[in-house]
C-alpha cells in the first residue's frame, strides 16, 4: 500500500515537472527531492504553474522590446513564452533609427552645359600647352561631339520653327532673294503712302550754322524734301549766318533746346506733330534724301522692335 502510494506521488511529480516545463517555470523548482511533509498536491503544482505564468506573462510584458513579435509569428509561443529562434520563431530585427543619407541633388542642364565647356576649355588648353598627338586627337574628338551636338539643335529647332508659324521670324523678314524681294517693294509702297500725307500733320526744323560746311551739303537735300512732298520747313540759323538754299530764316532764340536737342550739334533735323505739339527728332549731320524719307517713315509709322 505504501509503495503504491510512493509510486503515485512519483508519477505525479513527475508530471508536475513535465508540466511546469511546458509552462515555462524554472527546472530547477520541480527537481528537489520531494520529502513527506513538503510534497506538493496536484493542485497546488497546477496554483504554482499558474503563478509562474503570471509571473512569465508580466515578466514578458514588461519589457516590450522582448515581447516584439515579428509579422506572422505565433504571439504566445513567439512572444510570452520565448521559445528561442526557431525556424518559426525569429526575433524581429531592430529598425534602423538612423535615417537615410540624403540623396545627392541631381545635376541640373545649366550645370551640365557648364561642364561640358569647362571640359572643352580644359582640353584646348592642355592640347596648346602640351601639343602632343593624344592631347590634340583628345581635344579635336571632344570638340567634334559638341559640334554634332550643336548641329542637332539647329537641326531640330529649324524644324520646330516650321511648325509654328508665331515663332518663325523670316515671316515678317524674309531671308530669300523672292520674299525679301517683296517684302522691300511692299515696304517701299507704305513709305511713299505715309510720306505722301506727311505734310498734313509734321512740319520740319532745320538747324544750321552759316559757317558750317556740312550745313551747305545737307541743306539741297532738305530743299528737295520740302519741294517734293510739300513739306513746310522752318530754317534756324544757330550763329545768325544764312544758307543759299533757304534765304529766308529765324535766329536761334531757344528753339533748339524747345526742340530736345542737346550740345549744339548741327546741322539737325526735327519732325514736329501739329497734332500733339510733340518735337520728333530726326538726326545729325548729313543724311540722304533716302534715309531721311526712311527715319520719317520708321518714327511716325513703325511701331518699336515690331520691325526686328
Amino acid at each position: 500500500m505504501i509503495g503504491r502510494l510512493t509510486s503515485g506521488r512519483a508519477a505525479l511529480g513527475i508530471c508536475g515537472i513535465a508540466a511546469l516545463t511546458l509552462l515555462g517555470m524554472p527546472v530547477w523548482a520541480a527537481t528537489a527531492p520531494p520529502t513527506p511533509d513538503s510534497s506538493p498536491s496536484v493542485e497546488e503544482a497546477v496554483a504554482a504553474s499558474d503563478v509562474a505564468g503570471d509571473n512569465s506573462t508580466q515578466a514578458a510584458t514588461s519589457n516590450p522590446d522582448d515581447a516584439v513579435v515579428a509579422p506572422g509569428q505565433d504571439p504566445f509561443y513567439c512572444g510570452q513564452r520565448k521559445l528561442g529562434t526557431w525556424f518559426y520563431c525569429e526575433r524581429p530585427k531592430p529598425a534602423d533609427r538612423k535615417g537615410s543619407a540624403p540623396t545627392a541633388a541631381a545635376e541640373s542642364y545649366r550645370q551640365r552645359l557648364d561642364r561640358i565647356g569647362a571640359r572643352l576649355e580644359e582640353l584646348k588648353a592642355k592640347a596648346v600647352l602640351e601639343p602632343s598627338p593624344e592631347n590634340i586627337i583628345a581635344y579635336v574628338r571632344y570638340q567634334r561631339e559638341q559640334l554634332d551636338r550643336a548641329s542637332m539643335f539647329a537641326d531640330v529647332w529649324e524644324r520646330a520653327i516650321w511648325q509654328h508659324p508665331d515663332l518663325d521670324y523670316t515671316l515678317q523678314r524674309p531671308v530669300n532673294t523672292l520674299g525679301k524681294s517683296a517684302w522691300l517693294e511692299q515696304r517701299k509702297t507704305d513709305r511713299e503712302a505715309t510720306i505722301a500725307t506727311l505734310s498734313e500733320r509734321y512740319g520740319l526744323f532745320f538747324f544750321y550754322s552759316g559757317s558750317c560746311g556740312a550745313c551747305e551739303v545737307f541743306s539741297p537735300v532738305v530743299r528737295s524734301l520740302a519741294d517734293k512732298y510739300d513739306l513746310s520747313v522752318l530754317p534756324v540759323s544757330m550763329d545768325g549766318g544764312a544758307n543759299p538754299a533757304f534765304p529766308r530764316f529765324v535766329v536761334n532764340r531757344g528753339q533748339y533746346e524747345k526742340m530736345g536737342l542737346e550740345g549744339g550739334q548741327v546741322p539737325a533735323l526735327v519732325l514736329f506733330d501739329t497734332y500733339l505739339k510733340k518735337p520728333i527728332p530726326i538726326g545729325y549731320g548729313v543724311m540722304a534724301e533716302d534715309e531721311v524719307l526712311q527715319r520719317i517713315f520708321y518714327l511716325t509709322s513703325v511701331k518699336p522692335g515690331s520691325d526686328f
